[in-house]
């Protein structure tokens, strides 16, 4: 597979920050835009509402668990008594009655200080991602609750998620020349994915296919695909434009010859060859995809045929030509023809 698909980068983990409880914003920590590690503090929001609920929360278990004890104590001193008929049934019941209050009483206490004290802690703001910041979406002072919680993202760049999209004829393509046999897709269909930058070059790291839409886009057409790539030093960034390509696949037994020996007409694509006799004769061929400066040869052409790059505007059938060998791309393993320089004789 040799066709160069555009591409956009994506995140693989964009994580909205939002504020969890309602408040006053008091500073921004972090400086917008920066790298940021896991539990590092973006946002401070005023403590002093939520400690207060903490403090009174503490209190009210502390009372509780005061009368909890006298209410322990109460029952142990009404259980003796009963026994020797000193007391009433009656009175059992209600020691036993005023405990099991308290005892739930504690237990409410606890749960409402570790909400408090959770509230207390959703003051400070942390990223839960090593990433890159985004801007600030509100004001230091602002007041924060339901409507206006966003206050930033934090997008991870390692691994990066690389989407492209094929088409119903590049689909339709690849079944076809799998199933003549020109095209081998690689053991389990793991192709591994090549990045090119917007420079050209390209980047140190290979991906894997990670998702495969399940159907075609209805507005499109296409088919989308995603890979997967590590992106350690943060070189690309989310929607960045890119270049991929699809490596893995073989041709058996492929003709490859540079694109400038390929020419068109009314009839279709065709290049010049010299004969057995050194004459010129004009191939009609089938084009398939490119393969960097080169263009694959479906049919017409076969392994040994000798081609003409260079000179072929001055050529007519059966032109005498003298052949010269031209420097070419196409690798040998490719199954390239053989490429020619001709001049008229």
């Amino acid at each position: 597979m040799t066709t160069i698909f555009v591409a956009q980068t994506q995140s693989s983990q964009a994580v909205n920050i939002q504020a969890r409880v309602s408040g006053f914003l008091e500073q921004r920590v972090y400086t917008e835009g920066s790298a940021v590690k896991v539990g590092q503090v973006l946002f401070e929001m005023d403590k002093k509402p939520f400690q207060a609920q903490v403090d009174g929360a503490a209190a009210a278990l502390q009372r509780n668990e005061a009368a909890l004890e006298v209410a322990r104590t109460n029952l142990a001193r009404t259980k003796p008594l009963v026994e020797l008929n000193a007391l009433s049934q009656r009175d059992l019941d209600d020691a036993r009655g005023q405990y099991e209050q308290t005892a739930a009483a504690v237990a409410q206490s606890k749960a409402q200080l570790d909400s408090v004290q959770l509230d207390l802690s959703y003051a400070t703001i942390t990223s839960p991602v090593d990433g890159v910041s985004s801007f600030s979406a509100v004001a230091d002072g602002t007041y924060l609750d339901a409507q206006n919680a966003q206050l930033t993202t934090v997008s991870v760049l390692s691994p990066m998620w690389i989407n492209f999209s094929l088409s119903e004829n590049d689909m339709e393509r690849m079944r076809l020349e799998e199933k003549e046999g020109r095209l081998k897709p690689p053991a389990d269909d793991q192709y591994t994915v090549e990045v090119q930058m917007g420079d050209g070059s390209v980047f140190p790291q290979k991906g894997r296919i990670d998702f495969t839409a399940p159907s075609y886009n209805v507005e499109t057409g296409t088919f989308l695909i995603r890979a997967v790539v590590e992106n350690p030093e943060g070189v690309l960034r989310p929607n960045q434009y890119v270049r991929t390509r699809l490596l893995g696949a073989s041709r058996p037994s492929a003709v490859l010859i540079p694109q400038r020996a390929v020419q068109q007409s009314a009839q279709g694509h065709f290049v010049w060859i010299v004969n057995k006799s050194d004459q010129a004769e004009m191939r009609p061929v089938v084009v398939g995809t490119w393969y960097g400066d080169n263009w694959f040869i479906n049919s017409g052409l076969a392994s040994g045929d000798r081609v003409v790059v260079d000179g072929a505007l001055r050529l007519a059938p059966g032109t005498a030509v003298a052949i010269k060998e031209a420097d070419s791309d196409a690798g040998a393993e490719m199954g390239a023809a053989a490429s020619a320089s001709t001049t008229k004789n």
